[in-house]
């Protein structure tokens, strides 16, 4: 610590801020060592002494929903105040570019009414807070920050519109304040995102520093490859023809294993939190890394549990939706995140029919944080409102076909027409495509080219057409599912 520095707060602490209820409330800072720091919230009082590295820390007791309460910190000499503090539910939005995508849009990627939904965005029981990126070769003590700001035209427009979605849904829901605090950087693998303990303890990390030194080698010719575009796309100008495509790099220190996970998660541990939702997965969805990503995604959301100390927090994630003309490793990295929902307290909102065939970031993110919202209302919030859509649980032979048995299936239909995007393989694993028909609540699927089919697949491709829904009109997630050896 710096010795001309004087008491002081992490960034998380603000004005406006939310701090989880019912939670013992963790504060923390830095000031001169051998003082002693004086902190009141409300009628709640606690001290700690500041030792020979200028850290302290103190807990007080849990207390129940409401504020505004003033946050009062002192040393004798030096204070801070912070006002509009309220007790309430704290989420972490985090992944990659479509959490990352603001209300307001990408340049090039529009949001579904987002001018309408930007001037409604008045929400006195929703507050904000946004991460700076940084990337960090060890983890970090602190964020970079703005602070909390209430949801308000001029705060929600740059915020996650998906995080937005589903925190004002359980803000009007729920009457109590919702803080997000929104970590997100486009463009990265989920080892990015995870601490090197976290790596170490998968058995993929191999396959993680094999793909990241893939990645580097691609980077070599960067500069020069960049020189070699301005240079034609200024004669194209010059020419009046159309510039030529820009070659795309991630950041660099982006791709670092655990480098997101150290400079803008390993900060929020120490700050209480109800839950956290995710979307990611598109920056593993080449055949080298889909594999690993079932055991990399599990391993993370135990990462994160470990390292915040509060057991099994709510982990909510997003399945991918579907996009023509990506790897096979799409379709891999959707079943998997499918199999992660193995791992307790966790949920998913499945987006296989908000998809836009031509783009990685459709512009529907209202359905996304919708189904996020209804998962935390059934799961952690005690709502009795269906959540998922039809999950394939079981299948058992027919004849010369597969019946598959669903969880959620209550009116399971086939929304505009027959289904959709079933194959079937026998032990040969050749998929052949499958007709599919619904009967008494379950799914009979069978093909004349595959006379002893062993394994099913639904919504195979990286594009699904796929349309089985049930009475709340939630969608199946794809699957991929064989019948036991005997």
């Amino acid at each position: 610590m710096d010795a001309s520095a004087q008491i002081r707060l992490p960034k998380f602490f603000s004005d406006h801020a939310v701090l989880q209820r019912d939670r013992p409330i963790h504060v923390w800072g830095w000031d001169f060592p051998d003082k002693t720091v004086r902190v009141r919230l409300g009628t709640a009082t606690g001290t700690a002494p500041v030792d020979d590295l200028g850290h302290w820390s103190l807990w007080l007791m849990p207390m129940t929903a409401g504020g505004p309460y003033v946050l009062d910190v002192d040393d004798g000499q030096s204070r801070v105040t912070l006002e509009d503090i309220y007790l309430g539910d704290v989420w972490v939005a985090s992944g990659q570019s479509n959490m990352q995508m603001p209300l307001k849009g990408f340049p090039a990627y529009p949001v579904q009414d987002s001018a309408k939904e930007i001037a409604a965005a008045n929400h006195p029981d929703l507050r904000l807070l946004m991460v700076d990126g940084a990337a960090s070769s060890f983890p970090k003590a602190d964020i970079s920050s703005d602070g909390w700001k209430p949801s308000s035209p001029e705060s929600a427009a740059p915020f996650s519109a998906v995080a937005y979605f589903f925190g004002r849904e359980l803000a009007e829901r729920e009457h109590v304040k919702i803080g997000l605090i929104e970590s997100v950087w486009g463009g990265t693998p989920i080892e990015s995102w995870m601490s090197y303990e976290g790596l170490a303890s998968t058995n993929e990390s191999g396959r993680a520093f094999a793909m990241r030194a893939m990645v580097a080698g691609k980077v070599t010719d960067r500069d020069d490859e960049t020189a070699r575009y301005k240079r034609r796309a200024a004669d194209a100008v010059a020419k009046g023809q159309k510039p030529p495509t820009a070659p795309w790099y991630p950041d660099e220190e982006s791709l670092q294993l655990a480098s997101l996970y150290n400079g803008m998660i390993a900060p929020l541990t120490p700050y209480a939190i109800k839950g956290v939702i995710w979307y990611q997965g598109e920056a593993n969805d080449s055949d080298e890394r889909a594999p690993a990503y079932a055991a990399l995604f599990s391993g993370m959301i135990q990462d994160w549990r470990t390292h915040w100390s509060e057991g099994d927090f709510p982990f909510l994630f997003v399945q991918l939706p579907g996009v023509a003309n990506a790897p096979a490793g799409w379709a891999v990295v959707r079943d998997a995140q499918r199999r992660t929902l193995a791992v307790a307290n966790t949920g998913m909102a499945t987006t296989l029919d908000v998809g836009e065939a031509r783009t990685a970031h459709p512009p529907d993110k209202q359905d996304v944080g919708h189904r996020l919202a209804l998962v935390a209302r059934a799961r952690v919030y005690g709502e009795a409102v269906e959540y998922s859509g039809p999950l394939f649980r079981q299948m058992t032979q027919e004849g010369h076909g597969l019946r598959l048995w669903f969880d959620h299936a209550d009116g399971l239909s086939a929304k505009a027409g027959e289904l959709k995007d079933f194959e079937v393989a026998g032990p040969d694993g050749i998929f052949a495509e499958a007709k599919a028909t619904l009967n008494q609540g379950s799914i009979l699927v069978m093909s004349d080219k595959v006379a002893r089919p062993v394994t099913v697949r639904y919504g195979g491709a990286s594009w699904s057409a796929g349309n089985i829904v049930n009475s709340s009109g939630l969608p199946a997630p794809s699957f991929i599912a064989s019948l036991p050896h005997r």
